[in-house]
């Protein structure tokens, strides 16, 4: 079967895109003559050659150029996004470059909230694709020159040395309108999405992009003081959770997919003193299986075990036989109705499985929904 299996295209990040938009605009500035492709060194140390969508001069020593991000077989919020670079050289060609003023323009976020890995006051623009830009200027200018610390770009214009600086301004047109698709206004980033990328590339379906969302969206909620995260499965499950906890800010709500394990990991080790998970019947029945990841591709929710805690709570053979040999977990659920004990029993197991699964001295809480959203389960 896996040998029939399309094989799943890589593509390349928000961070490789606005590398190759710097370099391409250097090299225009330099040659005079605009690229069709550049060839950009990722942080893995491998090369990858990305087509420029857009060059232009501007001025002397002053360029822009895009380029339409490829994220391959992954289904990305920013795939055929235009991702660009203004890029300006020292005004006094005499003046020997000295550092890059890296900041964001139309469509790249600012950061407003502690706990993320660029400051407050600084545009979203993280360290991979930072550290990818400047291996492209030092690339096209052959010398070293160092990216300006953070902090320094809300006083650029107050910088001594600011006429010495090479200024790159990140931007993406309609970043603002691709940003409500994601969860940047949570976490505290306004006004655009966020160029990232820890090696360059993107990997298709990848569990370590969404992981790492998990993770800002706690490290963020902790730097707020928070006590307790409400841990969802998606967004319906928490819309009808913030509607039980109107009094919790946003950044309390944690959406974790399919990642119940490694989720209960991350929020444990940040400290939260209360982990409330809050899911649907048939992500409860996976979860008190201790199965540590959910997707139907990782796990197997057959009825077998369903089935043996039906028949141990009620004694029923019949509606046993029914819920083994049932479709699917909302099969299973309409035909549990009447059975609340037997859905209190999913309840207290899934809450074991948390707890083991988040260690010694976590208190861990839960709801189960309905899929209608009232609740039917409540520790």
């Amino acid at each position: 079967m896996s040998e029939n299996r399309k094989k799943l295209r890589t593509g390349f990040t928000t961070g490789t895109a606005a590398a190759a938009a710097v370099k391409g605009a250097l090299l225009l500035i330099q040659e005079g003559i605009p690229s069709s492709h550049v060839r950009v060194r990722l942080l893995t140390g491998d090369t990858l050659l990305i087509p420029l969508h857009k060059c232009r001069l501007e001025a002397e020593g002053k360029a822009v150029c895009s380029v339409i991000k490829d994220a391959g077989d992954d289904p990305d919020i920013t795939h055929k996004a235009e991702i660009g670079a203004i890029v300006t050289l020292p005004a006094d060609r005499h003046v020997k470059a000295e550092t890059v003023l890296i900041s964001g323009g139309k469509g790249v976020g600012k950061i407003t909230k502690p706990g993320l890995e660029i400051p407050p006051g600084e545009s979203a623009i993280n360290p991979g694709p930072r550290k990818m830009i400047m291996q492209a200027v030092n690339e096209v200018l052959g010398s070293k020159i160092e990216d300006c610390p953070l902090k320094i770009e809300a006083e650029a214009e107050t910088r001594q040395s600011y006429k010495s600086d090479i200024r790159v301004e990140i931007f993406v047109p309609r970043g603002e309108a691709l940003a409500r698709k994601t969860l940047n206004q949570r976490l505290g980033i306004v006004g655009g999405i966020s160029v990232l990328g820890t090696t360059g590339l993107v990997k298709p379906m990848s569990h370590e992009a969404y992981m790492a969302t998990i993770i800002s969206s706690l490290s963020v909620a902790c730097a707020a003081g928070l006590d307790q995260v409400v841990l969802t499965t998606g967004r319906r499950s928490e819309r009808y959770a913030r509607h039980l906890w109107k009094h919790l800010p946003e950044e309390s709500f944690i959406q974790i997919g399919d990642f119940f394990k490694a989720s209960l990991d991350a929020a444990s080790e940040k400290g939260f003193k209360t982990l409330t998970l809050a899911v649907f019947f048939g992500k409860a029945v996976k979860m008190a299986q201790g199965v540590p990841h959910t997707h139907a591709a990782k796990s197997d929710l057959t009825m077998h075990r369903l089935s043996d805690w039906t028949f141990s709570m009620t004694n029923n053979r019949y509606l046993t036989k029914k819920i083994l040999g049932a479709n699917t977990a909302r099969h299973a659920f309409d035909l549990l109705a009447d059975y609340p004990e037997v859905i209190a029993y999913v309840g207290r197991r899934m809450l074991m499985s948390a707890g083991l699964f988040a260690g010694m001295g976590a208190n861990v809480s839960g709801i189960i929904f309905d899929y209608n959203g009232e609740v039917i389960f409540q520790s």
